[in-house]
């Protein structure tokens, strides 16, 4: 039965998500939490994990959830899941684009989802700062804690470079490397 579950989430996830792996987060996180199979420290820690392994962040995510409930046939329910709407939306949208692409309700439709994919991203951003920084719940201790202060020049410098065009590969690199770092002297 979880098989069936993991399956049916993650297709209802990748169905009714647009804009990508992030914008999926927000679902991804309320239906790990509400059907029990992560807890929220857990989920972040690979969120980050994701983010640095090859692939598409949904489907390293939803194969790394149903790996862990499911085994080798619970990552491959759950990574069908949440590739398979994508696919069969592709199919129909190449089969109708030639009819359709020149439609004002289609165009209007996009234009719409724009906003609605940068919100669902900035909330996944907000819950995984909480999560990361305010552990203890939300209060102004954190800004007197080195780790805060130095994870924030960590994601600016980040931001920096990524507005400068370093190769993403050399920024995973030397977040990594410094993240190490961290850990090693303030954990």
């Amino acid at each position: 039965m979880i098989y069936l579950t993991m399956f049916l989430t993650f297709f209802r996830i990748g169905l009714f998500t647009f804009g990508g792996g992030y914008a999926m987060l927000p679902l991804i996180q309320q239906a790990v939490l509400q059907n029990g199979w992560l807890e929220e420290t857990q989920l972040i820690n690979f969120i980050a994990v994701s983010e640095s392994t090859p692939g598409p962040f949904a489907v390293n995510i939803a194969t790394y959830i149903g790996s862990c409930m499911g085994g080798v046939f619970g990552s491959v329910c759950a990574t069908l899941g949440v590739a398979m709407p994508s696919f069969i939306v592709i199919l129909i949208v190449a089969r109708c684009y030639l009819r359709f692409r020149s439609s004002k309700i289609v165009a209007g439709c996009m234009s719409g989802l724009k906003p609605a994919v940068v919100g669902l991203i900035a909330a996944a951003l907000l819950t995984v700062g909480k999560t990361v920084f305010f552990v203890d719940g939300v209060s102004t201790a954190v800004l007197g804690t080195p780790i805060f202060w130095l994870s924030l020049l960590l994601c600016a410098a980040a931001a920096v470079m990524a507005f400068k065009k370093v190769h993403p590969i050399l920024i995973i690199l030397i977040s990594a490397a410094v993240g190490i770092g961290m850990g090693y002297l303030f954990l």
